[in-house]
């Protein structure tokens, strides 16, 4: 017996020693570029993979191959050509990225940060057919662009467009491009979250995101997240990767399908679509938080910082102004807290900033505010997200 369990407490061993060899064997590296730079959180151009969490539960072999034959006609690859400036004069670059094919006009859907600045695009299908491609409208703080590719109508296979709104935790999805330019590549996993917002520097944040643990490198960007009926529900788009050191760690986010659906209009028409802004940034706010900041209310946003040039600003909110040298991790004392917006009440950062996102540059909003204990309202008339705008 005592054997035995010697054996056994071995094995076990073992098993541990290469679960912990395997949790650190990681690949560097969802446009590809031959001078991409990694962040804190990239674009697909940031990251790479394990064997790990790309099988998806309660799916079969022959599921996924169906699926790919499916939806492979309607990917395709995006090819462009940039110029950067340096020291000895401009140098053209390239970047790979993914796309899905919307019509048999040659319109294509991808992220923006493929194409953005790009002076050349070229599109190739399954079949290796090759044809330019420009530009023909964008959604930049939603990182979505359509372009259009000259190729025969006869090639064109148009993607099924899904509903992300009745997707669920749990499902199984694929993932469809060229990731460090292996075109057709298949990665499959399930929706490991969903209304996941991501920050960038500068701009504005993208909300509402399907996070997934399907393996997305450098090259996918602009290809289609599918769940098992073959719809598009997805444009993959991002990866989170806090060690700043472009290391996969299973979870890439996806625009949803439907974000796509309200900016698509605009884009065929050729424009680009602009956000409106209100300029806050703000935490929900809890009983705990409204017991420390003893404002005598605890539902709402409650306002840390104000742009002043922002619609907020104008209209007279103010954010947090107290200090807090005890606990300097505190939130501050002294703002607004926003109650409701128009007739909608406002429980949570997230209600309010997707209310924002139903209006345009120049819509009025009503807001209610309760400051020193008393609901005020102001009228605040929105401005327009620019990409260099902070919030």
């Amino acid at each position: 017996m005592r054997k035995s369990a010697l054996i056994r407490n071995i094995l076990i061993v073992m098993v541990i020693a290469l679960a912990v060899a395997l949790a650190g064997t990681i690949a560097v590296g969802c446009q590809s570029s031959s001078d991409s730079e990694s962040d804190s959180t990239a674009t697909p151009a940031a990251v790479a993979t394990t064997a790990a969490g790309t099988q998806g539960a309660g799916s079969s072999q022959s599921d996924v191959a169906d699926l790919y034959e499916q939806v492979r006609p309607s990917v395709v690859r995006i090819l462009t050509v940039s110029t950067s400036s340096g020291l000895l004069g401009s140098t053209p670059s390239e970047g790979l990225g993914s796309g899905v094919v919307l019509d048999k006009e040659g319109h294509i859907l991808t992220n923006y940060h493929v194409v953005a600045n790009a002076r050349q695009l070229q599109v190739t299908l399954g079949d290796e057919t090759t044809g330019s491609a420009e530009l023909v409208g964008s959604d930049p703080n939603s990182d979505l662009a359509v372009i259009k590719a000259d190729l025969p109508a006869e090639k064109l296979t148009p993607a099924v467009l899904g509903d992300s709104d009745k997707i669920r935790i749990g499902e199984t999805v694929i993932a469809i491009g060229n990731p460090f330019g292996l075109e057709g590549t298949v990665t499959e996993g399930i929706i490991s979250g969903l209304d996941r917002t991501l920050s960038q520097t500068g701009q504005r944040p993208i909300r509402q995101l399907i996070q997934t643990d399907a393996a997305i490198n450098p090259g996918n960007s602009g290809g289609p997240l599918v769940n098992s009926q073959g719809e598009v529900i997805g444009i993959n788009s991002a990866l989170e990767n806090p060690t700043g050191g472009g290391v996969f760690v299973g979870v890439g986010y996806a625009i949803p399908i439907n974000t796509a659906k309200l900016s698509l209009p605009n884009m065929l028409e050729g424009k680009t679509v602009s956000h409106a802004r209100l300029g806050i940034a703000g935490r929900t706010l809890t009983s705990d938080l409204a017991e420390s900041l003893n404002i005598g209310v605890d539902k709402g946003v409650y306002v840390v910082e104000v742009d002043s040039n922002s619609a907020a600003g104008r209209a007279g909110v103010k954010g947090a102004t107290g200090g807090t040298s005890q606990d300097p991790l505190a939130t501050p004392t002294g703002g607004d807290v926003v109650v409701r917006i128009d007739d909608q009440d406002v429980a949570t950062f997230d209600q309010l900033a997707n209310y924002i996102d139903t209006k345009q540059p120049g819509d009025t909003v009503k807001l209610h505010i309760v400051r020193d204990g008393k609901e005020i309202t102001l009228d605040a008339q929105l401005t327009e997200w620019e990409l260099s705008a902070g919030q």
